[in-house]
Protein backbone atom coordinates (compact mmCIF):
# COMPACT_ATOMS: atom_id res chain seq x y z
CA UNK A 1 0.00 0.00 0.00
CA UNK A 2 1.58 3.09 -1.18
CA UNK A 3 0.45 5.50 1.66
CA UNK A 4 0.95 2.83 4.47
CA UNK A 5 2.00 4.66 7.53
CA UNK A 6 4.94 3.28 9.42
CA UNK A 7 6.13 4.61 13.35
CA UNK A 8 9.59 4.42 14.20
CA UNK A 9 10.01 4.35 17.91
CA UNK A 10 7.20 2.48 20.64
CA UNK A 11 6.92 4.94 23.52
CA UNK A 12 4.14 6.83 24.85
CA UNK A 13 4.30 9.66 21.88
CA UNK A 14 4.08 7.10 19.28
CA UNK A 15 1.85 4.96 20.88
CA UNK A 16 -1.05 7.81 21.51
CA UNK A 17 -0.27 9.45 18.12
CA UNK A 18 -0.31 5.52 15.73
CA UNK A 19 -3.52 4.88 17.51
CA UNK A 20 -5.32 8.21 17.14
CA UNK A 21 -3.46 8.29 13.58
CA UNK A 22 -5.64 4.95 13.01
CA UNK A 23 -8.97 6.12 14.68
CA UNK A 24 -8.81 9.04 12.13
CA UNK A 25 -8.95 6.94 9.44
CA UNK A 26 -4.77 6.83 8.47
CA UNK A 27 -3.78 3.58 7.06
CA UNK A 28 -0.83 2.66 9.82
CA UNK A 29 0.88 -0.28 8.95
CA UNK A 30 3.58 -1.14 11.38
CA UNK A 31 5.56 0.41 13.93
CA UNK A 32 9.33 -0.29 14.70
CA UNK A 33 11.46 -0.03 18.27
CA UNK A 34 14.84 -1.86 19.18
CA UNK A 35 12.96 -3.87 21.91
CA UNK A 36 10.89 -6.00 19.85
CA UNK A 37 8.76 -6.88 23.19
CA UNK A 38 8.05 -3.13 23.34
CA UNK A 39 7.49 -2.67 19.53
CA UNK A 40 4.64 -5.80 20.07
CA UNK A 41 3.45 -4.05 23.35
CA UNK A 42 2.77 -1.08 21.38
CA UNK A 43 1.30 -2.28 18.38
CA UNK A 44 -1.21 -4.31 20.18
CA UNK A 45 -2.04 -0.88 21.98
CA UNK A 46 -2.65 1.14 18.37
CA UNK A 47 -4.65 -2.02 16.97
CA UNK A 48 -5.70 -2.74 13.86
CA UNK A 49 -3.81 -5.18 12.65
CA UNK A 50 -0.29 -3.13 13.18
CA UNK A 51 2.71 -4.87 12.86
CA UNK A 52 5.69 -4.94 15.44
CA UNK A 53 8.67 -4.83 12.91
CA UNK A 54 12.83 -3.81 13.37
CA UNK A 55 13.83 0.12 12.26
CA UNK A 56 15.47 -1.81 9.53
CA UNK A 57 12.21 -3.25 8.02
CA UNK A 58 9.79 -0.40 8.27
CA UNK A 59 10.51 1.25 4.86
CA UNK A 60 9.45 -2.41 3.25
CA UNK A 61 5.84 -1.91 4.92
CA UNK A 62 5.14 1.75 4.70
CA UNK A 63 5.80 5.07 2.39
CA UNK A 64 5.03 7.45 5.23
CA UNK A 65 7.08 7.22 8.33
CA UNK A 66 6.68 9.11 11.40
CA UNK A 67 9.88 8.87 14.04
CA UNK A 68 8.21 9.43 17.25
CA UNK A 69 11.36 8.67 19.21
CA UNK A 70 13.15 10.86 22.01
CA UNK A 71 14.67 14.12 20.53
CA UNK A 72 18.61 12.88 20.79
CA UNK A 73 17.83 9.64 19.36
CA UNK A 74 15.94 10.98 15.87
CA UNK A 75 19.00 11.50 13.88
CA UNK A 76 20.03 7.92 14.83
CA UNK A 77 16.80 6.49 14.17
CA UNK A 78 16.70 8.16 10.46
CA UNK A 79 20.42 7.03 9.86
CA UNK A 80 19.07 3.15 10.78
CA UNK A 81 16.34 3.37 8.20
CA UNK A 82 18.28 5.21 5.76
CA UNK A 83 21.27 2.40 6.16
CA UNK A 84 18.19 0.18 5.23
CA UNK A 85 17.92 1.37 1.48
CA UNK A 86 14.66 3.53 1.62
CA UNK A 87 13.95 5.52 -1.35
CA UNK A 88 11.51 8.30 -1.69
CA UNK A 89 8.86 8.22 0.59
CA UNK A 90 7.72 10.99 3.25
CA UNK A 91 9.18 11.28 7.38
CA UNK A 92 8.04 13.37 9.30
CA UNK A 93 9.93 13.56 13.28
CA UNK A 94 7.94 14.97 16.46
CA UNK A 95 10.64 16.35 18.22
CA UNK A 96 10.06 19.98 19.62
CA UNK A 97 13.76 21.69 19.04
CA UNK A 98 14.80 20.20 15.81
CA UNK A 99 13.94 21.21 12.67
CA UNK A 100 13.97 18.92 8.98
CA UNK A 101 17.43 18.75 8.94
CA UNK A 102 17.30 16.12 11.50
CA UNK A 103 16.52 13.59 8.83
CA UNK A 104 19.10 14.80 6.79
CA UNK A 105 20.03 10.91 5.78
CA UNK A 106 16.87 10.29 4.62
CA UNK A 107 16.60 13.72 2.49
CA UNK A 108 19.77 12.16 1.20
CA UNK A 109 17.51 9.10 0.12
CA UNK A 110 15.47 10.95 -1.59
CA UNK A 111 12.70 11.29 1.15
CA UNK A 112 10.49 14.30 1.39
CA UNK A 113 11.48 15.04 5.16
CA UNK A 114 9.55 17.69 7.63
CA UNK A 115 8.35 18.18 11.66
CA UNK A 116 4.92 17.46 13.14
CA UNK A 117 5.53 18.12 16.92
CA UNK A 118 2.03 18.21 19.09
CA UNK A 119 2.02 21.33 21.68
CA UNK A 120 0.73 18.79 24.30
CA UNK A 121 1.66 16.77 27.52
CA UNK A 122 1.44 13.06 27.29
CA UNK A 123 2.19 11.12 30.40
CA UNK A 124 0.64 7.74 28.80
CA UNK A 125 -0.34 6.48 25.55
CA UNK A 126 -3.74 6.37 26.95
CA UNK A 127 -3.95 10.07 27.95
CA UNK A 128 -2.52 11.09 24.88
CA UNK A 129 -4.86 9.63 22.85
CA UNK A 130 -7.24 11.90 24.37
CA UNK A 131 -5.17 14.99 24.52
CA UNK A 132 -3.79 15.09 20.87
CA UNK A 133 -7.37 15.92 19.47
CA UNK A 134 -7.91 19.49 19.16
CA UNK A 135 -4.23 20.81 20.31
CA UNK A 136 -1.40 22.68 17.99
CA UNK A 137 1.20 21.23 16.13
CA UNK A 138 4.82 22.90 15.42
CA UNK A 139 5.06 21.73 11.63
CA UNK A 140 8.24 22.38 9.08
CA UNK A 141 9.46 21.06 6.10
CA UNK A 142 9.38 20.99 2.18
CA UNK A 143 6.18 20.88 0.25
CA UNK A 144 4.83 16.90 0.66
CA UNK A 145 5.94 16.58 3.88
CA UNK A 146 4.03 20.08 5.18
CA UNK A 147 0.88 18.70 3.23
CA UNK A 148 1.00 15.34 5.38
CA UNK A 149 1.62 17.47 8.66
CA UNK A 150 -1.21 19.65 7.54
CA UNK A 151 -3.36 16.56 6.63
CA UNK A 152 -2.57 15.07 9.90
CA UNK A 153 -3.34 18.11 12.05
CA UNK A 154 -6.56 18.75 10.33
CA UNK A 155 -7.71 15.18 10.76
CA UNK A 156 -6.54 15.58 14.82
CA UNK A 157 -8.97 18.73 14.86
CA UNK A 158 -6.00 20.97 15.75
CA UNK A 159 -3.86 24.25 14.65
CA UNK A 160 -0.61 24.18 12.49
CA UNK A 161 1.97 26.30 13.73
CA UNK A 162 4.38 26.97 11.11
CA UNK A 163 7.70 27.23 13.27
CA UNK A 164 10.76 27.55 11.17
CA UNK A 165 14.12 25.57 12.02
CA UNK A 166 15.98 28.25 13.32
CA UNK A 167 13.21 29.62 15.88
CA UNK A 168 12.15 26.00 17.34
CA UNK A 169 14.56 26.05 19.96
CA UNK A 170 12.14 29.59 21.43
CA UNK A 171 9.31 27.87 20.63
CA UNK A 172 9.77 24.64 22.40
CA UNK A 173 11.40 26.67 25.50
CA UNK A 174 8.20 28.42 25.40
CA UNK A 175 6.55 24.70 25.16
CA UNK A 176 8.43 23.29 28.22
CA UNK A 177 7.77 26.68 30.38
CA UNK A 178 4.20 26.14 29.69
CA UNK A 179 4.19 23.21 30.75
CA UNK A 180 7.24 21.41 32.56
CA UNK A 181 7.56 24.93 34.72
CA UNK A 182 4.35 24.71 35.64
CA UNK A 183 4.72 21.75 37.05
CA UNK A 184 7.88 22.53 39.03
CA UNK A 185 6.05 25.84 40.07
CA UNK A 186 3.09 23.96 41.77
CA UNK A 187 5.58 21.43 43.45
CA UNK A 188 7.41 24.19 45.08
CA UNK A 189 3.55 26.31 46.00
CA UNK A 190 3.08 22.59 47.68
CA UNK A 191 6.30 22.31 49.25
CA UNK A 192 5.76 25.56 50.84
CA UNK A 193 2.29 24.86 52.29
CA UNK A 194 4.12 21.87 54.06
CA UNK A 195 6.24 23.64 55.37
CA UNK A 196 2.91 25.85 56.13
CA UNK A 197 1.83 22.91 58.17
CA UNK A 198 -0.42 21.83 55.93
CA UNK A 199 -0.40 17.97 54.73
CA UNK A 200 0.89 16.83 51.40
CA UNK A 201 -2.66 15.65 50.01
CA UNK A 202 -4.26 18.42 52.10
CA UNK A 203 -1.88 21.10 49.90
CA UNK A 204 -2.67 19.91 46.98
CA UNK A 205 -6.28 19.38 47.62
CA UNK A 206 -6.53 22.98 49.20
CA UNK A 207 -4.39 24.88 46.11
CA UNK A 208 -6.86 23.44 43.56
CA UNK A 209 -9.27 26.12 43.44
CA UNK A 210 -6.84 28.33 42.97
CA UNK A 211 -4.96 26.55 40.09
CA UNK A 212 -7.99 26.41 37.94
CA UNK A 213 -9.48 29.73 38.63
CA UNK A 214 -6.17 31.04 37.60
CA UNK A 215 -5.35 28.90 34.56
CA UNK A 216 -9.56 29.70 33.75
CA UNK A 217 -8.31 33.44 33.99
CA UNK A 218 -4.94 33.32 32.23
CA UNK A 219 -6.73 31.19 29.40
CA UNK A 220 -9.71 33.91 29.19
CA UNK A 221 -8.44 36.71 29.53
CA UNK A 222 -4.95 36.52 28.75
CA UNK A 223 -1.53 36.78 31.81
CA UNK A 224 -1.97 40.51 32.06
CA UNK A 225 -5.23 40.83 32.72
CA UNK A 226 -5.27 37.76 35.11
CA UNK A 227 -2.79 39.08 37.08
CA UNK A 228 -3.71 39.76 40.72
CA UNK A 229 -1.19 39.19 43.81
CA UNK A 230 1.25 41.85 46.34
CA UNK A 231 3.59 42.57 43.49
CA UNK A 232 0.73 43.59 41.20
CA UNK A 233 -0.48 45.60 43.96
CA UNK A 234 3.20 47.58 44.83
CA UNK A 235 2.96 45.21 48.52
CA UNK A 236 6.41 45.72 49.41
CA UNK A 237 6.33 44.60 52.69
CA UNK A 238 4.12 41.33 51.90
CA UNK A 239 7.04 40.19 49.47
CA UNK A 240 9.84 41.45 52.23
CA UNK A 241 7.76 39.17 54.58
CA UNK A 242 7.65 36.04 51.62
CA UNK A 243 11.41 36.15 51.37
CA UNK A 244 12.57 36.41 55.25
CA UNK A 245 10.09 33.22 55.10
CA UNK A 246 11.94 31.86 52.45
CA UNK A 247 15.00 31.83 53.64
CA UNK A 248 14.22 28.13 55.66
CA UNK A 249 13.07 26.70 52.42
CA UNK A 250 15.22 25.12 49.58
CA UNK A 251 17.31 27.06 47.79
CA UNK A 252 15.91 26.37 44.58
CA UNK A 253 13.08 27.42 45.28
CA UNK A 254 14.59 30.59 46.74
CA UNK A 255 15.78 31.11 43.35
CA UNK A 256 12.51 30.27 41.54
CA UNK A 257 10.38 33.19 44.06
CA UNK A 258 12.79 35.76 42.37
CA UNK A 259 12.97 35.05 38.92
CA UNK A 260 9.16 34.07 38.83
CA UNK A 261 8.65 37.59 41.27
CA UNK A 262 10.96 39.60 38.51
CA UNK A 263 8.90 38.35 35.31
CA UNK A 264 5.28 39.44 37.32
CA UNK A 265 7.14 42.46 38.20
CA UNK A 266 7.29 43.55 34.82
CA UNK A 267 4.04 42.82 33.77
CA UNK A 268 2.73 44.67 36.85
CA UNK A 269 4.85 47.68 35.48
CA UNK A 270 3.00 47.47 31.83
CA UNK A 271 -0.65 46.98 33.85
CA UNK A 272 0.64 50.71 35.41
CA UNK A 273 2.28 49.53 38.77
CA UNK A 274 3.86 52.95 40.25
CA UNK A 275 7.98 53.37 39.73
CA UNK A 276 8.43 53.62 43.33
CA UNK A 277 6.92 50.54 45.05
CA UNK A 278 8.27 48.36 41.58
CA UNK A 279 11.90 50.13 42.45
CA UNK A 280 11.59 48.91 46.44
CA UNK A 281 10.19 45.70 45.06
CA UNK A 282 12.68 44.54 42.56
CA UNK A 283 15.15 45.54 45.18
CA UNK A 284 13.93 43.19 47.71
CA UNK A 285 13.91 40.29 44.61
CA UNK A 286 17.44 40.77 43.71
CA UNK A 287 18.20 40.57 47.68
CA UNK A 288 20.07 44.74 46.94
Amino acid sequence: MIDAIGIAGAGRVAQAMGRLLLERGFPVNCIASRDPEQAFAAATFIGGGVHAVDYSEIARHARRILIAVPDSAVADVSNLIADAGIRGGIALHTCGTQGPDALRSLMDHGVSCGTIHPLQTIVNAKQGVGALRGCAFAVDGDGPAIRWAEEIAAKFEGEVLRIPQHLRPLYHAGAVMASNYLVGLVGAAQHLMEMAGVGRNGSLRALAPLLRTTLENILKQGPLAALTGPIERGDVETVAAHLRALSNAPEQIQHLYRAAGLEVLQMALARGLAASPATSIERELRGN
